[in-house]
């Protein structure tokens, strides 16, 4: 519902671009409720996002396809089967997905196995590609983004950004500086076999003399990247707590008399109002608002009850708000999405203006009405806190 709500406000082009900022990707997938720097949130994105827009992929003009392990090499049948009913050049599409696989897994070899692949495509032709690897040692994950926006080659710079920590140096044959490497395998290979064991005898050569002192090689760029804490836990440090407070102002102060639209909802109350600030803040959010993607584990908790389990009552309302503005919409009637817009404004305003809990007290007070909000985690759900020792007595 929020990636439809992106579309009714900005079109299927601006959620490609979204999808393709890994801190919106992951800010994203946190709000859903997913572990907040899990690898897992790819998988999870990727599968929430083709299961749900499934019903409405026409009507929308989005379509996804791939996913992980086996699926992922489904998607060139996936892109022909929706070429045919778009009139798209599904040939093209699918060489696509082919060949922006092949250079993640063969143009840059950076120890990190492919194993998810996910392919989102516009209607009108234009597309987003996001894929995952492996480093199978360190069990470690790595992120790629693609954009079409823009691409001007497959193999010179082409990404819209890769996430994950730097592991020393890699083959990266897709960095401008290569292009020079780039022609020379051309070559080589345009001269067959016999023009590569000449080049190799004359390596074996020039290693039996006495070596100069190689000049050092110019920095390796560094592409955008993601890189997220190894502990599992959300800390205050991983939150930028301004923009925190800013949220809770919007929901707690304005919401009661700004937002009648939304409160009118049945069983909507001022902690639904928090969670929807922070939707609306993925729909409406400024990009520089994300490099803080565990804040918005704080609209929903965490499947691993961090930073605190999911509430079920309060992400039921926040759909029930969703779907019932969208519908809406649909006829005409955009208030309560126009309340959701005006929620994110609200927040930015209040940005670096206000003050509120620490990020500790924040945390403990939704832990301690977990089970009043129905908290669930894998778990299960969460048991009610135990009574006073004074109260058992009597």
């Amino acid at each position: 519902m929020i990636v439809e709500a992106i579309v009714h406000h900005y079109g299927s082009r601006e959620v490609l671009r979204r999808l393709s900022h890994p801190f919106w990707f992951q800010s994203f997938g946190s709000v859903m409720g997913m572990d907040w720097h899990s690898s897992g949130i790819t998988t999870s994105v990727l599968g929430a996002l083709k299961r749900g827009l499934a019903p409405v992929q026409d009507e929308l003009g989005l379509y996804v396809c791939g996913g992980r392990g086996k699926h992922s090499r489904k998607t060139p049948a996936e892109l022909l089967a929706i070429a045919e009913r778009t009139g798209l050049d599904g040939a093209q599409l699918a060489r696509t997905s082919r060949l922006v696989a092949k250079v993640d897994s063969a143009a840059v070899q950076d120890g990190f196995g492919l194993y998810l692949h996910g392919f989102f495509l516009a209607r009108d032709g234009a597309w987003t590609v996001v894929q995952q690897g492996m480093d199978p040692r360190r069990r470690e994950a790595r992120r790629y983004h693609w954009l079409s926006e823009g691409l001007a080659d497959f193999v010179d710079e082409p990404h819209s950004a890769i996430d994950g920590e730097q592991r020393g140096e890699i083959v990266n044959l897709t960095d401008r500086r290569a292009a020079e490497s780039r022609r020379a395998q051309l070559v080589l290979v345009e001269r067959g076999p016999s023009a590569v064991l000449d080049v190799l005898a004359r390596d074996l050569a020039r290693a039996a003399k006495p070596r100069a002192k190689p000049r050092p090689e110019p920095a390796q760029l560094v592409l955008p990247h993601l890189a997220l804490p190894h502990h599992h836990e959300v800390r205050a440090e991983d939150v930028v707590l301004r923009r925190l407070h800013a949220t809770l102002s919007a929901a707690h102060e304005n919401g009661p008399r700004d937002f009648s639209e939304l409160l009118l909802v049945p069983g909507v109350g001022a902690r639904t109002i928090e969670a929807l600030a922070m939707v609306s803040e993925v729909i409406h959010g400024a990009p520089y608002r994300f490099s803080d993607p565990a804040r918005f584990s704080l609209a929903h908790g965490g499947k691993d009850r961090h930073p605190f389990p999911v509430p079920l009552k309060i992400y039921d309302q926040t759909l029930h708000v969703l779907r019932a503005a969208l519908d809406r919409a649909k006829l005409g009637e955009d208030d309560r999405l126009s309340a959701l817009e005006r929620l994110d404004r609200q927040a930015r305003a209040f940005d670096r203006a206000v003050d509120g809990p620490s990020f500790e007290e924040h945390v403990k007070a939704e832990r301690a009405r977990s089970s009043e909000l129905g908290g669930m985690s894998v778990f299960g759900p969460e048991p009610r806190p135990a009574a006073p020792l004074e109260q058992c007595k009597q």
